[in-house]
């Protein structure tokens, strides 16, 4: 029996999506998501922020740089995946990041000034399923 990895997302990107082209031009680009939950706390409301490590990969990257910037209400479906890696002393690092499979982009119609409508950018006229395979470990 196999399982489902399936996440879904709707917050505010916390910076501009960093955009690298790796050997053989294949564009990544990541940026952190913020959601927020409210609840009462012994009668004050409380807010708890959440920040989540979101890749993109290929064709959706190339998308992602195009409209998504720091502030934008944005919401993703992807899948977790976690990895790990040595950093600079050798120290095992494990990261889990949402590995983006597409994504709306949300907010008022203003939001969308000079950018394409939300629903371009959902579904783009390329099919980027599986272009989240992100193969070996590649620390960034």
């Amino acid at each position: 029996m196999s399982g489902i990895n399936k996440v879904i997302l709707v917050g505010h990107l916390g910076k501009d999506p960093e955009v690298r082209h790796l050997e053989g031009g294949v564009t990544v680009a990541s940026f952190p998501l913020a959601t927020s939950e409210s609840y009462n706390k012994d009668g004050k409301r409380v807010e708890q922020t959440e920040w989540h490590n979101i890749v993109l990969w290929r064709g959706l990257a190339e998308v992602a740089s195009k409209y998504l910037t720091k502030g934008k209400l944005v919401y993703i479906e992807g899948k977790l995946r976690t990895r790990t890696f040595e950093d600079r002393e050798k120290v095992k690092k494990y990261v889990t990041e949402v590995v983006a499979e597409n994504f709306t982009l949300l907010g008022r119609k203003s939001d969308f000034e000079n950018t394409t409508p939300a629903a371009a950018v959902s579904k783009p006229e390329h099919d980027f399923s599986g272009s989240a395979d992100i193969g070996g470990d590649i620390p960034f």
